[in-house]
């Protein structure tokens, strides 16, 4: 009996045998749906997948401006794209991608229907319809790249069907001309009406200091304050050379003249007339007692200056401004459109044979890597 067990033991295994290869089942049970899963996505790849026509375009967005020198810019030298605006390119790209984009989109072409369409397969179709999910599904549909080297935007468009694709890049492109241009108005429009704005607080501060000064003259009753203090020392003048010869001709006089002699008194006479009038015109000109001219000149002067400096003010604004106005002409973006919205004839999405290559390796390689564990666990279990 001790034999015949012992050759009933050779058949049978162990009770540890037998858990640790049913422990295994798992694993097959798992590298079998792993090589399902992946026959079922080849067969999605291949004979399910709704076809999605690719249509694109590209643009480039430059100044207007040809007369100004292109500054160094050391992205230009890195990126090979001189004489390209990369900040404007991307924000093209920004609002080509934006809510308010797809809104402009979906009212046009009826994007929302068009991605929710049940002619399309169940993986692809767009499921939810709110605005946050279509704009994902939106994202996963328009790519936007930016070329550095090129200094190009790049665009692609998919759609079921060649026509909404093709109709989905026209409006990108022409969105996105209109919206470079506004912004650019506005900007250029904004400067200009500062500008208008200086020139009018220039002309007011101008017309105003002319309007002080007119004040200042009327209430002086002088025109000009220099050219009256000019003529005056002009007057001095003048009566100082006559004083001289007046008192040439008293020194000229024989002394035995009597003191009383009419010679005598009226040259005296004279040269003490002549004496009063210059102290009475030096007082017009400057008297430590009262307001006279030179105070008068003084203040004069310092309006006429200040009406000189709003004067200039005033035309500096004006150049400015057309300055501004010729600048804000010449410096506004154009997006240039280097290839036209092409309409797609074949369906570029999805890539049938790659993603069914890929689907079939990432399979095979999934089930050897199950496979191996498998045989690393027997083994230790032996």
């Amino acid at each position: 009996m001790t034999e015949l067990q012992q050759a009933v033991s050779e058949y049978h295994p162990d009770k540890s045998v037998r858990q640790s290869r049913f422990s295994m089942r798992p694993f097959t049970g798992l590298i079998w749906f792993v090589l399902v899963l992946a026959v079922l996505t080849v067969v999605y790849w291949l004979l399910i997948a709704s076809d999605r026509y690719v249509s694109e375009a590209s643009v480039i967005i430059r100044k207007t401006d040809s007369i100004t020198a292109p500054s160094f810019d050391l992205s230009m030298v890195i990126a090979g794209a001189a004489g390209t605006n990369r900040a404007d390119q991307l924000l093209l790209r920004e609002y080509l991608l934006s809510v308010d984009m797809l809104k402009k989109l979906d009212a046009e072409l009826h994007l929302r229907a068009h991605y929710s369409n049940e002619n399309s397969d169940l993986l692809s179709r767009m499921w939810l319809q709110d605005m946050e999910w279509f704009h994902r599904h939106y994202l996963s549909r328009v790519t936007i790249e930016y070329d550095d080297y090129a200094g190009v935007l790049r665009i692609e468009s998919q759609a079921y069907d060649p026509e909404t694709a093709q109709g989905i890049s026209n409006l990108l492109v022409r969105e996105g001309e209109r919206y470079m241009n506004q912004i650019s108005h506005e900007l250029a429009e904004t400067q200009v009406n500062f500008l208008i704005t200086q020139v009018d607080v220039a002309q007011l501060r101008f017309q105003q200091a002319k309007q002080v000064l007119l004040a200042y003259q009327n209430k002086n009753g002088l025109f000009s304050p220099q050219a009256t203090a000019e003529s005056l020392n002009t007057l001095i003048a003048k009566l100082e050379e006559q004083r001289a010869q007046l008192k040439t001709q008293l020194a000229s006089l024989p002394k035995t003249l009597d003191h009383n002699h009419p010679n005598l008194m009226l040259i005296k006479q004279s040269l003490s007339a002549v004496n009063q009038q210059i102290a009475t015109e030096k007082a017009k000109l400057a008297n430590p007692t009262g307001k006279t001219l030179n105070i008068t000149m003084e203040a004069f002067q310092r309006l006429e200056m200040e009406v000189t400096f709003t004067k200039e003010l005033y035309k500096a604004a004006l150049t400015a401004l057309e300055k501004g106005r010729i600048d804000a002409t010449r410096m506004l973006d154009k997006v240039s459109v280097l290839q036209t919205p092409t309409f797609p004839e074949y369906s570029m999405e999805p890539r049938r044979i790659y993603n069914t290559v890929v689907t079939l390796l990432f399979g095979l390689m999934l089930a050897g890597i199950l496979k191996l564990l498998e045989g690393i666990i027997l083994d230790h279990v032996d």
